[in-house]
């Protein structure tokens, strides 16, 4: 198991770094990618500490801990200064908070994400056939979710990626110790989606490219 989209309590979540791995690593994830939510009043801060957790906690457990951000509510007219920025301070997962239907996230959002250098668009909600086709080309993958209420529009993302050839990832965006999903759970979540067997397969194998690209093996 992999999950590439998690909060600690460096933004709304309740975990430390630590305890979010660990219990990732005792459930026997191989990888998670800590991505608090940023935007400019934050970023020079919680980057650089998600970095310094991940650091340790590579150093002395098996699991591998990705330091990340999730770009969230931002003016899209600076989503490319936090990228750069984030990237900069040492990140190596870019999450771009989507255009999810249950909050007010700025239209045009997805579009500017899927022309950035981001890594994941995370639940994008009723993403249009541009978009997913942009985000194909741009390699940009479309994120199926396991939270609650971002989880509405799955299957729609599902049938875009279908249509178009986006590439599609699961995350859990786990706040809390209740939120993080075991493979069996993911998977199911991933068929609700109405995923073709090898569909759901190259799901979980896109998740280990990622790692494998952040960790530059």
């Amino acid at each position: 198991m992999i999950d590439l989209h998690m909060h600690s309590f460096l933004s709304d979540g309740v975990l430390t770094p630590s305890e979010l791995a660990r219990r990732c690593e005792e459930m026997e994830f191989t990888a998670i990618a800590i991505t608090d939510h940023v935007d400019s009043s934050n970023i020079q801060t919680v980057v650089p500490q998600i970095v310094k957790a991940c650091n340790e906690i590579n150093k002395h457990w098996k699991i591998k801990t990705i330091p990340g951000f999730e770009i969230t509510h931002p003016p899209i007219e600076i989503i490319d200064d936090l990228i750069k920025e984030g990237r900069g301070l040492g990140a190596k997962i870019v999450v771009l908070h989507g255009e999810t239907i249950v909050e007010p996230v700025k239209k045009g959002t997805n579009h500017a994400g899927v022309l950035a250098d981001i890594d994941i668009l995370a639940h994008p909600g009723i993403i249009d056939e541009e978009d997913a086709r942009i985000a194909a080309e741009k390699n940009v993958y479309l994120e199926i979710s396991g939270r609650k209420g971002h989880s509405f529009t799955n299957g729609h993302v599902g049938k875009m990626a279908q249509k178009t050839g986006a590439h599609l990832i699961f995350n859990s965006d786990s706040h809390a110790p209740g939120d993080i999903m075991s493979t069996g759970m993911a998977r199911k979540v991933v068929i609700g989606a109405g995923l073709s067997v090898q569909q759901i397969e190259n799901v979980f194998q896109n998740s280990q490219h990622l790692v494998d690209k952040a960790l530059g093996s």
